[in-house]
């Protein structure tokens, strides 16, 4: 069965769960889970601010948020591998709507290379950018949230950190360590009133995915599934927002799998 071929849900309305909040999501111009955080954060009425190292495709996933939503988000261009970038990012997410209270670490790097062959530079490159790029983001929006004694981050981790894929170490290796951050940042911030939580997503089907990916392992990839297919990127989200609102208010800690695959 082509992935073309299968269906899912139609997305469903916004029922306020981020009303009045500010999100600001990393890594999310595009067609992937990122723009799709982006889309369902709007309808939930947060008071939305996206992010992305590609600044024209930035605004053009701004223009398409406020014509579907009616509200254009704030828009900052970032590099995730520098500090001095993502402090001017939290600077100005907060000098825009006074507080950052929800992020969203959606940044990540990927690619497919057997250990045998990988270069220090593929290695270096994919922790930088999924694993080292949430610590830095996460580190920079404490300096806002410690303060207001409030705040909850979400993590995109990935179930590769549990389960293994050939010519995937370097991306299993970082996406584990997503989860292993998460566990034990949300001890560390526990004690401020902060949440830390990940999703684990198996496969969010989009664009940019099918371009680096090859049909066959696609293909795959989507039997593995119970549903027998992928994940619609804002199915992976509408768990984002759940774990952003107050409905999972005593979670902290844990690795939500968004996935159909069996055991």
């Amino acid at each position: 069965m082509k992935l073309s071929e299968t269906t899912a849900p139609i997305p469903g309305p916004g029922h306020g769960l981020a009303q009045g909040k500010s999100v600001l999501v990393t890594a999310a111009a595009g067609t992937g889970i990122g723009f799709a955080a982006a889309q369902r954060f709007a309808a939930e009425g947060a008071r939305l601010a996206i992010s992305d190292r590609h600044e024209r495709r930035l605004i053009a996933a701004a223009d398409r948020i406020e014509s579907e939503f009616g509200t254009r988000p704030l828009t900052v261009p970032c590099d995730v591998t520098d500090n001095q970038q993502i402090d001017a990012m939290v600077d100005r997410v907060v000098a825009e709507y006074g507080s950052i209270d929800v992020l969203i670490n959606n940044a990540g790097l990927g690619g497919t290379a057997s250990i045998q062959s990988m270069t220090d530079e593929q290695w270096c490159s994919v922790l930088d950018v999924t694993l080292t790029s949430t610590f830095r983001t996460t580190r920079s929006v404490l300096r806002v949230m410690i303060p207001r004694g409030s705040g909850v981050i979400v993590n995109n981790a990935s179930v590769i950190g549990w389960r293994a894929q050939e010519g995937q170490s370097h991306y299993a290796a970082a996406k584990a360590g997503v989860m292993a951050l998460t566990r034990c940042s949300a001890l560390d911030v526990a004690p401020h009133g902060i949440r830390v939580n990940a999703v684990a997503p198996s496969i969010a089907m989009h664009p940019h995915l099918a371009k680096v990916t090859s049909d066959e392992l696609l293909e795959q990839l989507s039997k593995s599934e119970a549903f027998g297919r992928a994940a619609q990127p804002w199915e992976v989200a509408n768990v984002m927002v759940f774990l952003a609102s107050d409905y999972s208010s005593y979670m902290t800690g844990e690795v939500v799998s968004v996935s159909s695959q069996h055991a």
